[in-house]
Parts: C-alpha cells; structure tokens; sequence
C-alpha cells in the first residue's frame, strides 16, 4: 500500500462479473477476474454504497501497522463493506524493525485482524514491503526477514486457523527475502504492480490470486483484482466451512 495513505494515517455470475470487466475498463484481459479495494485510515468514512455501485465486491481494510497504530477509520470500512453485501477482510502493515512477527501478528488479530466463518471474511493479510521510514529491508538479512515472516504467518496461523495472505512487491520480495519460495504453498500471493499486468511474481508462486493494479481509480484507496470469478473468492473466504 502507499506511503502517502500510511503516512496520513446473491454470487455474481460470470457473465455479470465479465460485464463488470468492461464497464470498470482496467487492465484485465479476458480472463474472469473480480474487482475491488483496499482502503486505510487516509480514505476516512468510505462511501460503500458507491463503491459497490462501481463494482468493488471485495475489500481489505487496513486494521493496523507495527505495534502501536489502529486506524480510526477501521469500523466504519471493514463494517460498512460487510453491510453493502462486500467480501472483505483486513491487513497489517508490518514494520520488522518494530518488534517480532509473532508480536504483530498478535497484536494484528487482537485489534481487527481476526477471522470468522461467515462466508463474508477474508483471511488476514500480511502487507510486508519497502519501508516508508528507512532502510527498505528494516536492516534486516534475507535470512532474518524469511524467519521474521514464518513467525507471523504461524502466529496467525495458530491464532485464526488461518494462513495469511501475503501482499508484497516481486522486487521488494527478491530484494528482502532473496526471493524466498517457501510461503507459497499455504498464503495466497497479493501482488502490487501499477501496470497493465501483474509481471513477473516472486519464485515458486504458482499464480497471483490479488493483483493490486492502480493507486489512482477506479475506487476509493486502490483498486485490485481477484483472479477467478467471485464463487471462488467465496471459497477463500469460507475455507471449506460454509
């Protein structure tokens, strides 16, 4: 997500989410997607019911960041979104140099970052990229980095019976982690590139599953896509249980 938002802190049918595809105009090719969101405290009180009249019908709202930041905002989003008949779940903002990722994860769960079986309710997701406040692997190894994420993504685990899913950047992962491949195989791949294509994904990830194509439209906060058609984001969200 952006340092500029981070600073300031029923199934549709294919047909139907094909339509979408065209009337939104982003740059999905003609595979079936599903679009929508991500929001902070920055958006303040979001407008839900115009977003799902854009055609947004999923949204992760950021819950908390480190240690020692909640968003304000975060009731209003991660509720109305839930209201409007949206999916949607919530991310933390990881700051390794902060403290252990076992602690955020904890912290993370006990401020918003929960899971229930719904059947409306995304698994958490872990937004580990370029630091906005120094050095941009946090001072950490590659090595350092990779334990630093299994500690969060256990803790969470052990916490929701859930495996985060994993936002992050190709070259932030390469960079960071020296494109470590051994998170794939259980947290889906949340992928952020402003382009007409996710590109290339970090080694071992089989496929992107979010795709975080543009900062600027066509929704509030940014915009993304699921890859697949929105039963199967209901799948995700119901792990098996609804």
């Amino acid at each position: 997500m952006t340092h500029r938002r981070l600073g300031a802190l029923a199934a549709l049918s294919v047909a139907a989410t094909l339509v979408v595809s065209v009337l939104i105009g982003s740059p999905a090719s003609a595979a079936t997607v599903t679009y929508g969101q991500d929001v902070s405290g920055y958006q303040g009180n979001v407008n839900w019911s115009a977003q799902w009249n854009a055609g947004s019908r999923f949204a992760y709202i950021k819950a908390t960041e480190g240690t020692y930041y909640t968003n304000p905002y975060f009731a209003q989003q991660y509720n109305g979104s839930y209201n409007i008949g949206m999916i949607r779940g919530s991310y933390h903002f990881a700051i390794p140099s902060d403290s252990g990722g076992a602690t955020q994860a904890d912290y993370f769960v006990n401020h918003g970052g929960g899971w229930s079986k719904d059947g409306k309710t995304l698994p958490g997701a872990l937004d580990i990229e370029y630091n906005p406040y120094g050095a941009t692997c946090y001072g950490f190894s590659q090595a350092n980095m990779v334990n630093w994420i299994r500690a969060f993504l256990n803790q969470y685990y052990a916490r929701t019976g859930r495996w985060a899913v994993i936002y992050t950047t190709t070259d932030w992962w390469t960079t960071c982690t020296g494109n470590y491949s051994g998170f794939w195989a259980n947290s889906p791949l949340w992928i952020a590139r402003y382009s007409s294509a996710p590109g290339t994904l970090p080694a071992g990830a089989p496929t992107w599953s979010f795709w975080q194509y543009s900062s600027t439209g066509p929704f509030a906060g940014d915009s993304n896509q699921w890859n697949g058609a929105l039963d199967r984001l209901k799948a995700l969200a119901c792990n098996g249980t609804c």
